[in-house]
């Protein structure tokens, strides 16, 4: 009797469930009550198409190496060094001050144009692109391939070149848009675009040295292409029926004068100051440096790369 007892209490709290259950799925559909996510929107899919991954990369700024060396005092407004092996930062100073990127920002387009190649990697030249000062040489009307912009973006900083990459997206605005989505998907907050050049009088344009260690870790590590491009001194394109020929030269000059330094990218204007993102590749570490609104990067990337070799416990190479 007492087996029957709780059997039937069992039914009816079963069929008691099912039907509130049917009633707040009914309300939910006469309402059009959306499915909430526990993902953010800017990174679902459907909602934002740069999302490629929600393997996200953040490093902790709170993990530091704990150097026995005085360190440099240098005149950027904001820098970060971070060791990608030991995951620790080795140098900080002001590192998620939002500041102008200038250049820098060509990190980004490539990684656009590279995550939405066209088809026939047929990239044609109009006279909308041609934007001046630091260029490539493009002419309207001739067409080249994604590889060959890569180069004029990165090591000649060809601002025709970015223009083209981003009118073949197609669109410039789609572009744009499809760079700061992009930022989202990475999980940050302090970067935005206006403009696939990096140069001023189009908009608000900023970073972070932490976004661009961010950025530049998701650049290195996910396309093959990009890391061959930023660590080549000089490239040549031959002439085609299609274009005339091009010779490129790296302006990131610690590629030949420090010994394991592979790229990445410069960047300058008035507004933000002298920049740069190093990529270092020595002794057994793998560092990313970011300096932003420098009066000598240069000289200040070697002094910081230098420092944290030394803190890591390696001898710094020989350099020029």
């Amino acid at each position: 009797m007492k087996k029957i007892l709780i059997f039937f209490v069992f039914v009816i709290t079963v069929v008691f469930l099912g039907f509130v259950a049917f009633n707040v799925y009914s309300k939910a559909s006469d309402n059009k009550a959306p499915i909430l996510s526990p993902v953010p929107d800017f990174l679902t899919a459907f909602l934002n198409k740069q999302v490629s991954s929600l393997n996200l990369w953040l490093p902790s700024l709170r993990n530091k190496i704990s150097a026995q060396f005085q360190a440099p005092d240098i005149s950027a407004k904001s820098a970060l060094i971070y060791d990608m092996t030991s995951k620790k930062v080795i140098y900080s100073k002001n590192p998620q001050e939002r500041l102008p990127m200038a250049s820098l920002t060509k990190i980004m387009t490539a990684i656009i144009a590279l995550e939405n190649k066209r088809h026939d990697d047929a990239y044609v030249v109009t006279e909308k692109d041609l934007v001046g000062e630091d260029s490539m040489g493009l002419t309207v009307g001739e067409t080249l391939t994604l590889s060959d912009l890569l180069h004029g973006l990165i090591l000649h900083s060809g601002n025709d070149a970015a223009e083209v990459l981003a009118e073949n997206f197609p669109g410039r605005d789609f572009f744009i848009k499809a760079m700061n989505d992009k930022v989202k998907s990475l999980g940050l907050s302090d970067t935005h675009f206006t403009n696939p050049t990096g140069l001023e009088g189009d908009g608000k344009q900023f970073t972070t040295a932490y976004d661009l260690v961010v950025i530049a870790q998701y650049a290195l590590s996910n396309f093959p292409l990009f890391d061959q491009v930023v660590s080549t001194f000089d490239y040549n394109i031959p002439y085609t029926q299609q274009h005339k020929a091009f010779y490129l030269e790296n302006e990131t000059n610690l590629l030949t004068s420090y010994p394991g330094v592979k790229g990445v990218k410069t960047g300058y204007t008035p507004e933000a100051g002298l920049c740069l993102v190093t990529y270092l590749d020595y002794g057994g570490h793998q560092i990313i440096a970011v300096i932003l609104g420098s009066d000598d990067r240069r000289g200040e990337m070697i002094e910081l790369l230098d420092y944290s070799l030394k803190s890591l416990g390696i001898t710094p190479p020989t350099h020029g």
